[in-house]
């Protein structure tokens, strides 16, 4: 919610130029919102999204480590008390890993069940196409 603390956590690791840092700040998060509303509604391409994220954090992380930053990692809010517990890159990598095992599961799983994903548009036709028809009825 506060994209400037944000973006001084992502400028810490040093790979952003400075003029990205507000874009990629708000855009990350909203990503993230995306791919978790698209898992929850099993919307085809948003696995894939998450395991973008999940790589693309992996390697930023595991920059840090290589540098020997001391930084967060960004995974909690400032004020948030967990991010002091759980402060440090190694176990929030760790934790990257730990999904991706979750989401390379769940790509097994759908393809030992042949289960396929809906589409945007399907889900879209689904929630309002239905009412049109009802409508058309009365």
């Amino acid at each position: 919610m506060e994209p400037e603390i944000f973006s001084v956590l992502i400028d810490a690791y040093g790979i952003i130029p400075e003029g990205l840092l507000i874009p990629v700040a708000i855009g990350l998060p909203l990503l993230e919102v995306i791919a978790g509303i698209g898992l929850l509604f099993d919307i085809r391409g948003s696995l894939a999204l998450t395991i973008g994220l999940l790589v693309l954090f992996m390697m930023v992380l595991g920059y840090g480590i290589w540098m020997g930053l001391d930084v967060d990692c960004g995974c909690f809010g400032p004020e948030d008390p967990e991010a002091k517990a759980f402060h440090g890159l190694k176990l929030g990598l760790f934790r990257d890993l730990v999904m991706m095992a979750g989401v390379i599961f769940i790509y097994g799983w759908r393809r030992y069940r042949a289960i396929r994903p809906a589409g945007v548009m399907v889900i879209v036709n689904q929630l309002f196409g239905n009412r049109r028809k009802e409508d058309a009825y009365v």
